[in-house]
């Protein structure tokens, strides 16, 4: 199966089978309809495009609601979202993608927008050790020096430097599925997920 969109809950843990506390990020994943299908002989790949959640009706263009409604949506999904398909699977407009397609134990990769931390220095950016901290030194967090001034007599491309941190798109994989509740369409994936609470997380196998 390719994959679900979901969105951070927040972050609690769970025991496994020895007893062992194992913290665990819980995302509200699906269900997702397959808002359009995409083949090899029109689109030239083999792909399903996914929905989640749903957009008020006064902020909805009329494209976007032309395009759910193809599929049988009454509502246009607030977030839409490609995912890859194996040669194996087959899926059609209009169906529902659940929780029910991971089981415990599933490898998983999961995509989304890490924190944004605004401008920072080199420390807390790249983990810089810093100048000395103590008898006034005047530099203690600068970068130090930018490269030999006779050659190349530039600051090399890539040089690490202060700028704007996070708020990119940040992929974390081989996650473990440590629980799956589809009532309640939760997942308890093992370990911290790029984002903030109710931010949107996509998550594939």
């Amino acid at each position: 199966m390719p994959g679900i969109i979901g969105k951070k809950i927040g972050m609690t843990r769970v025991f496994d089978d020895e007893g062992t506390v194992v913290p665990v990020t819980v995302v509200e994943a699906g269900p997702c309809p397959v808002v359009q299908v995409k083949t090899e002989d029109r689109d030239g790949y083999r792909a399903v495009q996914l929905g989640f959640g749903q957009k008020k009706a006064n902020r909805t263009l009329r494209p976007e609601a032309g395009h759910a409604a193809k599929a049988g949506l009454e509502v246009a999904p607030a977030v839409l979202r490609e995912f890859h398909l194996g040669d194996a699977d087959e899926l059609e407009e209009g169906a529902q993608v659940t929780v029910e397609i991971f089981s415990v134990g599933d490898r998983v990769k999961v995509a989304g927008t890490s924190k944004g931390r605004g401008f920072q220095g080199v420390v807390k950016r790249h983990g810089f050790a810093g100048r000395p901290g103590s008898h006034g030194h005047p530099m203690s967090r600068t970068p130090g020096s930018m490269g030999p001034g006779t050659d190349p007599s530039r600051v090399i491309k890539g040089k690490k430097l202060p700028g704007q941190m996070g708020s990119t798109r940040t992929t974390v994989r081989n996650l473990e599925i440590m629980k799956v509740d589809p009532e309640r369409n939760l997942l308890f994936v093992k370990g911290g997920l790029p984002g903030t609470r109710h931010s949107y997380v996509f998550i594939s196998k």
